[in-house]
Order: C-alpha cells, then sequence, then structure tokens
C-alpha cells in the first residue's frame, strides 16, 4: 500500500489522531541533543561556545575529538531514525513520515535548548534510512563526492540534500521526495551563514578548528 493509500485509509478509518502522536514521538526523539550530552560527559565543556555553535557531528569534531564526533553523527542519524521504525511498526506509513519529519525538527529546534539545535544533515539521513534506504544511500555517495573535491562539510550537506528528492520523484517514492524537500529547505535555512560563508570563500575546511 502506498502512502497516499495508508493516508486515505487513515482518514477514512478515524485513526488520524495517531498522526499527532508520530509526531511528536519523532520530535522528543530528534530533541536529544546527543552532541552536547557526549562532550559534556567527557569534560569538553559546552559545544555550542566553540566554532559555529552548533550541536552536532562537525561542530564536535572542532572539539579535536572524531570519536565524539563520529558517535554524535551516528547517534544524531540512528534518532531519526529509530523515530520512523517504531512510528512506522505501531501506526503505519504515514505516520512513519510524519515522524521522521518530527525528528528532524526536534533536531534543528529542541524543546530543551529553547529551540536552538543542530542543523539536521545527520538526522536527515537517518530519517531517510528508516523510510527509503535509497535515498539515505544516494545523500551520503553524493556528500563524500562533493566532500573529497571541496572538503567543506557544508556544501557537501546542501548538494546532496538538493540531489536526494529529485532522485526520490524519479524513482517514485514521490510521498517521500516531498517530506525530503521540506526537510531540504530546512537544511538551508540552518545553512543560510554557511552559505554566505561559502559566497565569500571564507567556509572554513572539515576537521578546521574556528
Amino acid at each position: 500500500m502506498s502512502p497516499l493509500s495508508s493516508f486515505i485509509t487513515f482518514m477514512a478509518g478515524g485513526l488520524w489522531y495517531w498522526l499527532p502522536l508520530a509526531f511528536g514521538l519523532g520530535y522528543l526523539l530528534g530533541s536529544i541533543p546527543f552532541g552536547l550530552l557526549l562532550t559534556r560527559a567527557a569534560g569538553l565543556g559546552d559545544v555550542r561556545a566553540i566554532g559555529s555553535g552548533n550541536i552536532g557531528a562537525t561542530n564536535v569534531l572542532r572539539t579535536g575529538n572524531k570519536g565524539l564526533a563520529a558517535a554524535t553523527l551516528l547517534l544524531d542519524g540512528l534518532k531519526g531514525t529509530a523515530a520512523v521504525l517504531l512510528a512506522d511498526h505501531f501506526y503505519g506509513q504515514v505516520p512513519a513520515m510524519l515522524a521522521g519529519l518530527g525528528a528532524f525538527l526536534g533536531h534543528i529546534y529542541p524543546i530543551w535548548l529553547k529551540f536552538r539545535g543542530g542543523k539536521g544533515v545527520a538526522t536527515y539521513i537517518g530519517v531517510l534510512l528508516g523510510l527509503a534506504w535509497q535515498g539515505a544511500a544516494i545523500f551520503a555517495l553524493v556528500w563524500i563526492a562533493v566532500a573529497a573535491l571541496s572538503k567543506t562539510s557544508s556544501l557537501s550537506a546542501l548538494v546532496a540534500s538538493v540531489v536526494v528528492p529529485v532522485a526520490l520523484a524519479l524513482m517514485g517514492f514521490c510521498e517521500l521526495a516531498i517530506v525530503a524537500g521540506l526537510m531540504t529547505l530546512l537544511i538551508f535555512w540552518k545553512h543560510r551563514a554557511n552559505i554566505r560563508r561559502l559566497i565569500a570563500g571564507e567556509e572554513p575546511k572539515i576537521g578546521a578548528k574556528a
């Protein structure tokens, strides 16, 4: 059953109330600030006080601890995957997409940190992994290719996030392409300072301390 058919079934069956529950589940999982928690636990202080000031893996890498950065990347991704898989198990396809969107929004606007979170790249990949692994694979391949050429994390993420919705639509994942497109717009919004630096030629390279 396609996501659109699932949505029609949900509404016709009076099961619409599962939709906000799935979104809320995703949002709460996405709001867990792993980058902040891990750096504090390691005695490195508040990661928001360095570099770009956000809680994602790229900024954690600026502490010089590659292990913590890798752990942050993994956990920020897995919380998106977990939200999708849990919602799909209990509620179905359409709620799973809403849970994924909720997890993404939770990461970039976490309630625990006064709605000031990360930029969403790892969680974007995690959500894609749970909904359609092909999208996650495309994102990763494009990111790696652009990073190899540019040595710039933000540019790699921006290019990959544009390619993914188009690729998903071409593969027939039309509803998911719309969800991915919404997340892409938010990624661009959260990277607006990076975009200005990219245009000015001032964006730090991968692993550089700011």
